[in-house]
């Protein structure tokens, strides 16, 4: 059933024959789109209770009508949290299931809550809500993976690996120097998901189709019900933010798996005999069918193509939105088929990525090697430059060293610049974390959504 669909008592048989069609049209243009509405069930309610507590503000809902809407949202977000909510066949989609509810227990007080509200603009809380919310699940994920990484990070801080450039051995690195360099990569990606955070957090209710409202709709008083940052003020552009703010949000997404492709490929390197400087235990690889010497880094293989697959949403959904005029149009009903499943994706491999690196084993020792000697050759360049040698001769007499078979390599380090093998920087770079965290502000959402959910009719 569609709320918004005029009667017709013909059963001639071309009207048969339309109908027929017409269901053959709504599975093309109805899609997955029932499916991804389930991700916006419990927003649904949420926004549909901060709505009705704003007509009853402005005197379109009777107090007691009021007070038999929110008691029965709560029942239906219940159910919702609880999984016994779903979206009957006959239904079109997840509003039009919350006010059918609520219509079938309320009557007249359930039909009086779509006053002053499209589709439209439902369509767009609900996704604002759900964007908000998965993008905390998110931040929450990437700050536990973080807090590993700078856990190993100073666990293995003396323990030397080679570093490369252009794949060859280049000069003394550590794992400490490894790990900490994604934990703060990490931190740039969370400040790349604060923007996309602060973009989601507006609210578009009361919008409408795009044209507002002739009621007199308080969208202040929903902007704090929901606990939004703010609104999005020109009703024209509030509804221009859907596919844009989808496509912020993927592209904050996008940052965060390219952190995890390139720590996924540098493991999938680093497990690999010819270079052997870490072992993965064996639940983590599979074997050959006819080597049996075989370890394969499934997981890390698996998590570098689930991470790059990711990278390219926001090109899809770019495409998707192309060329399009402002207004809604029917082409953003897919959006949803980009933009939820890759929540579920980028969480996966978040914890993916963090049980592996909490299994993983490095290799102390690597650089006793002699094949290592060359990558000391700079820590000798800067001993001579140190005793008074010009920068160009001492480079110069090295190279001579080298290539003359008279260069011997000194092992002994002493790197003292902000960021290097002996300085760290953990503690700076988890400051940078924790103020990126803190300011998302969470709680006043967390406060919002209670008062909300327990709101008192006076």
């Amino acid at each position: 059933m569609k709320l918004w669909q005029k009667e017709s008592n013909k059963t001639s048989e071309k009207e048969v024959a339309l109908r027929e069609a017409a269901l053959r049209i709504e599975q093309f243009t109805v899609g997955g789109d029932r499916e991804m509405d389930m991700y916006l069930a419990e927003f649904d309610v949420l926004g549909s209770m901060a709505h009705a507590i704003m007509l009853e503000s402005i005197g379109l809902l009777e107090t007691n009508e009021l007070g038999h809407i929110l008691n029965e949202c709560r029942k239906i977000y219940n159910d919702i949290i609880n999984g016994k909510f779903f979206i009957e066949k006959n239904i079109e989609d997840v509003h039009s299931q919350v006010e059918w509810l609520l219509t079938q227990a309320l009557g007249d007080a359930g039909k009086k809550i779509h006053s002053g509200r499209s589709r439209n603009d439902q369509v767009l809380v609900d996704l604002k809500l759900f964007m908000r919310h998965q993008v905390r699940q998110v931040v929450n994920q990437t700050e536990t993976l973080f807090h590993k990484l700078i856990e190993l990070s100073n666990k293995h801080k003396n323990d030397l690996l080679p570093g490369y450039t252009h794949l060859q051995i280049a000069m003394p690195s550590s794992f400490g120097l490894w790990f900490g360099a994604y934990a703060e990569s990490l931190v740039d990606d969370t400040v790349v998901m604060q923007a996309a955070y602060k973009v989601v957090n507006k609210n578009p209710l009361g919008s409408g189709a795009g044209y507002g409202s002739s009621f007199p709709l308080n969208r202040t008083l929903t902007t704090k019900l929901l606990g939004f940052d703010d609104l999005n003020y020109n009703v024209v552009y509030a509804q221009m933010t859907r596919g844009k703010t989808e496509y912020v949000v993927l592209s904050g997404l996008t940052s965060l798996a390219t952190t995890l492709s390139r720590m996924a490929m540098d493991i999938c390197l680093y497990n690999s005999q010819n270079f052997s400087f870490l072992t993965l235990p064996d639940a983590f690889t599979t074997g050959s069918s006819i080597m049996p010497h075989k370890k394969n880094p499934d997981v890390a293989e698996l998590l570098r193509a689930k991470t790059n697959r990711l990278k390219g949403l926001p090109t899809e959904l770019a495409f998707i939105t192309s060329n399009l005029p402002s207004g809604y149009h029917r082409d953003m009903q897919i959006l949803k088929e980009i933009l939820m499943p890759a929540f579920d994706q980028i969480l996966e491999c978040l914890d993916i990525a963090h049980f592996m690196l909490s299994n993983i084993e490095v290799k102390t020792n690597l650089l006793d090697d002699k094949k290592y000697d060359p990558i000391f050759s700079v820590e000798r360049v800067n001993e001579l430059v140190m005793q008074g040698l010009p920068f160009r001769d001492a480079y110069l007499q090295v190279k001579d060293e080298i290539f003359g078979g008279n260069y011997e390599a000194s092992r002994e380090l002493n790197h003292t610049l902000e960021g290097s093998i002996g300085n760290l920087c953990n503690d700076e770079i988890t400051k940078m974390m924790n103020k990126t965290i803190n300011n998302f502000d969470f709680n006043t959402v967390d406060e919002a959504l209670e008062k909300l959910l327990s709101w008192k009719v006076e």
